[in-house]
């Protein structure tokens, strides 16, 4: 049978649209959920569809044009509806930035296939074994937020929810089978509460990949050169990597050349990028360089503490015990125990489950399927 058939595509643009749809998802109990945003060519990103599956109909909600969706909080909210999404943690953020959007019982199916041990777990990859269709993704990187959006696109959009339903059946009933669905449910339930960053005042140069290997005087030009990034990209509604890339950033930052010459060295710049921004770099540069030597900004490092033998040992027994584990129960080692929890476990040494379960990050599904293991492991090494 061709699921591609089965569900016709209503778009909606409208308040009363939106009503008239509520009609048929709020019987729903199990219900797929996609969203396309345009961050490959607008800052700040948004959210500019948002489709809803469910086993009969598929509902493209046009949110460029329909910027209230407040009539779905209930649905999100109901912990009897089940959310489908597949690669759930950016349409939480995304939802919840745009719409103050929270969901309740969530599913992602991304994430159970990873716990079902499928290598491949993108949207193409598993449609492809589960239902033998091909998923067209060729308007990945298309700018959603432009109208009118064309029928393909809308197709597209629709089939990243068209099989949802069906796939969270069959997801469900193999994770039942073999005794992880809560598992799944649990990392489900974490899913549903993160968060967009807040815009805390924070230097930009945190979440800057190479800053934290800066000096002082050179982070100084780095973040005022992210500032000034950032400055333009809000005028120009367009993304970061459209005005200055990081590497140009970070080269620019290391070698804080004095010069408009010395800036065309560096081989970072386009001609054009060189006509636009060339005199305000060097201005911006010149400035930062200036920063007196008590108020220039310090990366924040964790002073690495020497690890104790005893501690690396046991860190070397988890570690050989859960990729045993992890390839009899044929997944990730990393989802059963990531490193960061292993050397929490191995520092703080538990003698019982029950401190075990105390340890920050610790779930309760790792705590009640593997905790007596994993203490035994301890007291060997005790």
């Amino acid at each position: 049978m061709n699921l591609s058939l089965t569900k016709p595509v209503t778009i909606i643009e409208t308040l009363s649209g939106l009503k008239d749809a509520l009609v048929n998802i709020k019987e729903e109990k199990k219900i797929g959920f996609d969203l396309e945003a345009d961050s490959m060519h607008h800052f700040p990103e948004k959210v500019c569809l948002l489709q809803v599956a469910t086993k009969n109909c598929i509902f493209v909600i046009d949110t460029i044009k329909l910027k209230e969706l407040s009539l779905l909080k209930p649905i999100f909210a109901d912990n009897e509806i089940t959310k489908i999404f597949h690669g759930a943690d950016y349409d939480v953020r995304s939802l919840f930035r745009d719409f103050n959007i929270e969901i309740n019982n969530l599913f992602d199916s991304e994430l159970a296939s990873r716990f079902l041990g499928v290598k491949e777990t993108g949207l193409e990859a598993v449609i492809r074994h589960r239902f033998n269709v091909y998923l067209e993704k060729k308007f990945t990187k298309r700018d959603w937020s432009k109208r009118p959006l064309i029928d393909d696109m809308l197709h597209y959009a629709a089939d990243d929810v068209r099989y949802l339903v069906p796939l969270y059946e069959i997801l469900e009933k193999e994770l039942n089978d073999i005794g992880r669905l809560f598992w799944v449910k649990e990392e489900c339930d974490i899913l549903c509460s993160v968060r967009p960053d807040a815009n805390n005042g924070e230097p930009l140069f945190l979440k800057f990949k190479g800053a934290g290997k800066l000096k002082p005087e050179n982070l100084a030009v780095l973040e005022a050169l992210l500032g000034f990034r950032k400055e333009i990209a809000l005028k120009k509604d367009v993304p970061f990597f459209k005005i200055i890339g990081n590497a140009a950033l970070l080269k620019l930052a290391e070698t804080r050349p004095d010069s408009l010459n010395k800036i065309i060295n560096t081989n970072v710049l386009s001609k054009r990028q060189m006509d636009m921004y060339g005199k305000d770099l060097l201005s911006i540069i010149h400035k930062a360089k200036k920063t007196p030597q008590g108020m220039l900004p310090v990366y924040p490092k964790k002073k690495a503490n020497p690890i104790p033998a005893a501690v690396l040992q046991r860190i070397e027994a988890i570690i050989t015990w859960r990729n045993k584990k992890a390839g009899n129960l044929n997944i990730d080692p990393g989802i059963l125990l990531n490193k960061a929890l292993i050397t929490a476990i191995s520092i703080n040494n538990p003698v019982s489950v029950s401190e075990l379960g105390q340890i920050s990050g610790m779930k309760n599904w790792q705590r009640s399927e593997f905790g007596g293991e994993i203490i035994s492991i301890l007291a060997k090494k005790q």
